[in-house]
């Protein structure tokens, strides 16, 4: 398949009137791609969408030099069914990938925009986080952790077999990525990397360097942290509480030989299991020990209990998660820095992305899943190459079907009909399509499973949300996101919400007919 970068070309020389030529002027190489994705970033924290948590200089620098999307969400909020959406440009029910249960392999021999990059000419390159089974395909280059890999000393996965690297995930996967730039690329093509971090992932272990960071710092609990979830049978069925399910040991790392379960075990053994303490060599451990063991000396001398435990639970964990955009933060810093003295910086389209949102404590929770608006939204950046001179916020409704086409149309490459997203470049221009979509499709599936929220599918426009909740209950829920932006108060059927609920309905049976969900013929 050809290249065709004639989009980006100043116009050649034309004919004057002497007859004479003009000189052509100097063709522009094609675009590279740096996709770089996080999983489980809550847009919360990231300075340049809220300042209360943290500061994020590097992501911000890219927001700054490019745009931010203030209203980018996913079709599918949970890690694997994300990433295949990323690759396809298709829904869930439409590449297959549904959600992580059973030990699912995406299916690599459908469709997807790596291989369609590769056929138009690109070097492409998987590096982290593949967390799809199976290995890559069509990738030139690939290393990739195991399942969710762990966050120190952590094994990859290469066509030449399996690899320890010691250190910490973060720093490593930049190192690789570094390393490919420099030595491994075939610098006469253009190329689109994918740098996918194990961060921000549960148990949000932080890096020795950082680990006294943000312990100075109380942090202010969300309104609706002690939500009863009131008139929302799903949201009260779930198992993601900061309170009741968020672990003493594993996620808190509060060690007590007097404790033994499940997460017990994945926390401290050195056979491989994702995130643990075992893992660590003597110096790791050292330095992990002399900051924890007086934090759970102080914590079992408080014997706290009731809402005390809970905000205790809610501080430690919001320190933690911190720590860990740090390191992600530094790290999207010297990759932006190789970038810039490999001289690539200006000729090269960067996006930042999560593979959805999380919960910092919204409605008492941690995790994802749920259609309401902290997991389907997702954090999205874009450091814009030269010739796009637009800069700033862009308000348009955009998903992750959007980036494979977004990515083929910069690379100068057709986007297939069957891929069921629409390409951002015109948003990156600052233009305002008339016909731009007003609504987004959801559809969540992995029920039952770890953290039991339930099977639903939904719509939501640019003010209200509709969601059915289905399979094992039939309930629907109703928000109106300008006067209640915390989704506390279901409006389904109220009095005075009729015709906006069959405004809602129709348009929801549109978006099934229209992206071809099967779960259409079950309503």
């Amino acid at each position: 398949m050809a290249l065709n970068y004639s989009y980006l070309l100043p116009v050649a020389g034309l004919v004057t009137l002497n007859g004479c030529t003009q000189k052509k002027a100097p063709e522009r190489k094609p675009l590279n791609i740096v996709y770089i994705m996080t999983d489980d970033h809550s847009y919360q924290t990231m300075s340049c969408y809220d300042k209360r948590y943290t500061h994020t200089p590097n992501l911000d620098r890219i927001a700054e030099e490019g745009v931010k999307f203030t209203n980018s969400f996913v079709c599918n909020s949970l890690s694997g069914p994300s990433r295949a959406v990323l690759l396809t440009g298709k829904h869930s029910h439409k590449n297959g990938y549904t959600d992580n249960e059973g030990g699912k392999i995406f299916n690599g021999q459908q469709q997807t925009v790596q291989q369609l990059l590769q056929e138009g000419g690109y070097q492409t390159a998987m590096i982290g986080k593949w967390h799809l089974g199976g290995t890559p395909t069509c990738f030139d280059y690939w290393t990739i952790l195991p399942a969710q890999g762990d966050y120190y000393n952590p094994d990859f996965i290469t066509p030449e077999g399996t690899v320890r690297h010691e250190g910490y995930v973060t720093n490593i996967i930049t190192d690789l990525s570094i390393d490919w730039l420099r030595n491994k690329r075939d610098t006469t093509k253009p190329f689109c990397m994918f740098v996918h971090h194990k961060a921000i992932h549960r148990n949000w272990m932080g890096d020795t360097a950082d680990l006294a960071l943000f312990e100075d710092r109380t942090f202010e609990m969300p309104e609706n942290f002690w939500d009863d979830y009131k008139g929302r049978v799903a949201a009260a069925k779930q198992e993601m509480s900061i309170d009741k399910d968020m672990t003493m040991i594993y996620d808190l790392k509060m060690l007590d030989d007097q404790v033994d379960d499940h997460y017990r075990s994945i926390y401290i053994r050195d056979n491989g299991t994702q995130g643990t303490y075992g893992r660590m060599n003597e110096a790791q451990r050292t330095a992990w020990d002399k900051h924890y063991k007086p934090i759970i000396k102080e914590f079992k001398k408080a014997k706290l209990k009731g809402k005390a435990l809970a905000e205790w639970k809610y501080q430690r964990y919001m320190r933690d998660y911190l720590k860990t955009v740090k390191s992600l933060d530094d790290n999207v810093g010297r990759l932006l820095k190789e970038l810039e003295e490999e001289g690539l910086l200006d000729n090269t389209l960067i996006v930042y992305a999560s593979d959805q949102g999380f919960y910092m404590g919204e409605h008492g929770w941690f995790d994802k899943r749920f259609m309401y608006e902290e997991s389907m939204r997702t954090p999205l950046i874009m450091r814009l190459p030269e010739g796009f001179d637009y800069r700033g916020d862009v308000p348009q409704l955009v998903q992750n079907i959007d980036y494979a086409p977004t990515f083929l149309e910069l690379a100068g490459l057709p986007v297939p009909e069957d891929i069921q997203g629409v390409s951002l470049v015109p948003l990156l221009k600052g233009e305002k399509p008339a016909d731009w979509r007003k609504s987004l499709y959801y559809h969540f599936y992995e029920y039952p499973a770890e953290h039991s929220v339930c099977r639903h599918y939904g719509v939501r426009t640019e003010r209200y949300k509709l969601i059915h909740f289905y399979n094992d209950i039939d309930e629907w829920e109703l928000y109106d996101l300008q006067e209640d932006p915390s989704e506390m108060n279901n409006l389904y059927g109220k009095p005075g919400t009729e015709e906006i609920t069959k405004e809602l309905k129709a348009e929801l049976e549109r978006l099934q007919v229209f992206y071809d969900d099967p779960i259409r013929e079950k309503n």
